[in-house]
């Protein structure tokens, strides 16, 4: 791995120890999303140490966007990696999911015991119904910075229509689009707003080196758990089932956690059967609740799963293995995009149709956001929805004698904090669980 050089621009590069105390502190302190993560990076980081330049970061962000799993987490690593190498970039990657997942186990846990207790499910009404106000909140932000040309915004009709409507593979919306923007992007620019390339003149000579080193290194550390399993549990057991399906989802992640939720919910609800469409919702609003990325809601799925088919294990024990193996196979790759592809971060500004691609898949993300929110209300305002078949065409359609007013109450109160008073979220959660509590009583 090319040991990276600070810039001279900034301040002198911290020692190791203070990289890991700031990185705990973030790690601790990184609610809000993906944008409120960022935003507390770049204070620490660069606003008040500069130990890393605005263009640096920025550049970085770019970059970071580009790949498949969690942003900010990926900034994190790639902070790391430019201070202390690899050793840093471990560190800073660490400490960014460890926080929140030791937070979102300790949640699963109680989750797995007390889920059939009159009051938790009570309280889990107004978490969910807060969950589909900040879901539609994301939506709109995104659509608001992503959909500033006609053709962007046709892509996200598209992609919410093939997948809400012709139900077509999350991985072929997403694949289609980085594809179709690439096209675009040489032969229709314009369509996709981009912006002038700079000079890719001096460039420094390209790494394979390190690539290669990465790239076989970190598949070999990703793949080892799932080894393990396949040899010792078999492809029938849920272990595998889960570890296989999370590692698939790890490489098709592209547009942050909002954008595969939607998909992976569908799988582990539908063709799975791990948990039900109401117990995903939970596991989203336990997500939002924690610090570090909103994806950790993989290993609340991961731990369910294993905790409901613990066969040879205790529940318990294949909880934790479950969430365990969730975790490493969703966040493991994190660190092996970063460190194969980080010295090539130079190069890839000036690669007109990867930023092409790039502008198209963000586009499509609105879309496939747009199919989450609208899986998630029928499924939080209706205690049932059916699935109807027509040739290629499949819609959702609910019951309109199971609305459940609590959760449209709530959902309505939730969506006045969130959109006019302009409360953060996890006041938002808070509140509509206590919601959740007073009125569960009521039916």
């Amino acid at each position: 791995m090319t040991e990276p050089t600070p810039s001279s621009s900034t301040t002198p590069s911290p020692t190791f120890a203070e990289l890991v105390r700031v990185s705990t502190r973030i790690g601790c302190l990184s609610f809000g999303g993906p944008a409120g993560q960022i935003a507390l990076m770049h204070r620490e980081l660069v606003e008040e140490r500069g130990w890393v330049s605005e263009e640096q970061y920025l550049h970085a962000l770019n970059f970071c966007h580009l790949l498949p799993g969690p942003e900010a987490q990926q900034l994190a690593i790639w902070i790391g990696w430019k201070l202390h190498g690899l050793k840093g970039g471990l560190a800073s990657g660490l400490l960014f999911v460890v926080p929140g997942a030791l937070v979102m186990l300790a949640l699963s846990m109680l989750y797995g015991f007390a889920a059939k207790l009159g009051w938790f499910a009570a309280l889990f009404l107004g978490i969910k119904a807060a969950v589909l106000a900040v879901v539609v909140q994301a939506l709109l932000r995104v659509a608001r910075r992503a959909l500033n040309t006609a053709f962007k915004r046709a892509v996200a009709v598209v992609a919410l229509l093939a997948l809400f409507v012709f139900n077509l593979p999350f991985p072929v919306v997403v694949l289609g689009a980085l594809a179709l923007g690439t096209v675009i992007a040489a032969r229709r620019p314009a369509w996709l707003a981009l912006g002038p390339m700079a000079p890719a003149s001096a460039l420094a000579p390209r790494p394979w080196g390190a690539t290669i080193r990465a790239i076989a290194v970190g598949g070999l550390f990703w793949s080892a758990p799932l080894v393990l399993v396949f040899f010792t549990l078999g492809q029938s057991h849920v272990l595998w089932e889960i570890g296989s399906f999370f590692a698939r989802l790890a490489v098709v992640s592209f547009g942050g956690a909002y954008a595969v939720l939607a998909y992976m919910a569908q799988a582990a609800v539908q063709t799975h059967g791990w948990l039900g469409a109401g117990e995903m919702a939970d596991g989203l609003g336990l997500a939002e609740t924690t610090p570090g990325p909103l994806i950790m809601v993989t290993q609340f799925v991961g731990y369910l799963a294993a905790f409901r088919a613990p066969a040879p294990f205790t529940p318990l024990t294949a909880g934790l293995l479950g969430a365990a193996i969730t975790t490493w196979v969703t966040f493991a790759p994190c660190f092996l995009w970063v460190f194969a592809l980080a010295p090539w971060i130079e190069r890839l500004e000036h690669a007109r149709r990867l930023k092409g691609g790039l502008a198209t898949l963000t586009a499509a993300i609105v879309g496939v956001i747009g199919n989450l929110s609208l899986w998630f209300a029928l499924h939080v305002l209706f205690a049932r929805v059916a699935t109807v078949e027509a040739g290629p065409l499949r819609l959702l359609l609910p019951d309109p004698a199971s609305l459940d007013w609590r959760a449209l109450v709530l959902a309505v109160v939730a969506g006045l904090l969130v959109f006019r008073l302009r409360w953060n979220v996890i006041a938002v959660i808070g509140l509509a669980a206590a919601g959740g509590l007073v009125l569960g009583q009521l039916g």
